[in-house]
């Protein structure tokens, strides 16, 4: 263990977002969570750094989490039991099973980020959340200095949402996930309900598509809506889809005719926050160096030497313009640390 001082954070989140940390250690195998001088009273867990927006400097620990390692644990009749370590690239992990021939993640190509954060964020796309198909996950517990295994039901999976933010351990760093089990189911059904993704297979006149026909059907309509964070710093989708009550929607439609709805298994409907932000203006529209991407009203980029409270002042802006319209409440996606 060799910890290191006044690290720039920078390089690590996808917004490209200026920061240091007071001390940080990469964390290459789940042994090395034990030691003692990791024990500190202020830490944060950091995977891909896509899901993050740095305000400034961090005057504690930052644990890089980089643990490598994926395989088949086990099969039964019904399925497939998967083991992908927390530091595994989400995509690559993918399709990694996909060619392996074992689907029911492909829904979830192309989404940015590491395997060990996807629960924590319960990430979704496309008709599918990661809840859906994870079976348990082990972590370290730096509370009670001991490894623990979560099992799907004790995970509490909601919209974007998981036990682990629900209790705050995330960014408090009380846990480290070191890695996750999905079972994927052997009688697979394919996931194309959503029409981007029908139209994009549709175009190709693929009529029964398999689970790398659909797995690259959804990276070509990602590429085409979402900006490569190499070429323009982003942090992907910035703010959650609101859900809103029965009543509430049929008012917006009634007054807004072209809004998109989706009924919720709860009665409740959820909007489209991009299609919002799109009609309150933000689309293309910035606010210093920071503003909403001009293909994709959702996504809020870095158009080069953005801080962390140029970001903020244009988070405000778009939700304010969104409340002023819509009289919605946007909650944003990303951590700030």
């Amino acid at each position: 263990m060799n910890l290191q001082q006044n690290v720039d954070l920078c390089p690590f989140n996808t917004l490209a977002l200026p920061g240091r940390a007071a001390r940080y250690q990469k964390i290459t195998a789940p042994g090395q969570l034990t030691a003692p001088e990791l024990r500190a009273a202020r830490r944060f867990i950091l995977g891909g750094g896509s899901n993050l927006v740095l305000t400034g400097d961090f005057d504690g620990l930052v644990l890089h989490m980089a643990i490598p390692g994926k395989r088949l644990l086990r099969e039964d009749a019904e399925a497939w039991y998967v083991e992908a370590a927390a530091g595994e690239n989400w995509h690559d992990f993918v399709q990694w099973t996909l060619a392996q021939g074992w689907p029911g993640l492909e829904n979830l190509s192309l989404i940015p980020g590491l395997v060990g954060a996807a629960p924590i964020q319960n990430i979704g796309a496309y008709g599918l959340e990661v809840g859906e198909l994870l079976h348990s996950l082990s972590a370290w517990d730096f509370e009670n200095q001991a490894f623990l295994t979560v099992d799907r039901k004790d995970c509490r999976f909601a919209y974007r949402d998981s036990l682990f933010k629900q209790e705050g351990w995330h960014l408090s760093g009380r846990l480290a996930i070191v890695s996750v089990i999905f079972r994927l189911p052997k009688a697979w059904q394919a996931n194309i309900r959503y029409a981007d993704v029908a139209q994009e297979l549709a175009s190709q006149a693929i009529g029964t598509p398999t689970p790398q026909d659909i797995a690259a059907a959804i990276s070509a309509v990602r590429q085409r809506k979402l900006p490569d964070p190499a070429l323009i710093p982003n942090s992907g989708s910035f703010f959650h889809n609101p859900v809103v009550s029965p009543a509430q929607a049929a008012t917006l439609a009634a007054e807004h005719p072209g809004l998109p709805r989706y009924p919720q298994a709860d009665g409740r409907v959820k909007l489209a926050a991009g299609w919002l932000i799109e009609q309150a203006g933000w689309k293309g529209k910035a606010l210093g160096p920071v503003g909403m991407y001009e293909k994709q009203a959702l996504v809020l980029v870095n158009h080069g030497g953005a801080r962390g409270d140029d970001v903020k002042r244009t988070m405000a802006a778009v939700q304010a313009a969104v409340r002023a319209k819509f009289a919605v409440d946007l909650t944003p996606e990303p951590i700030f640390l």
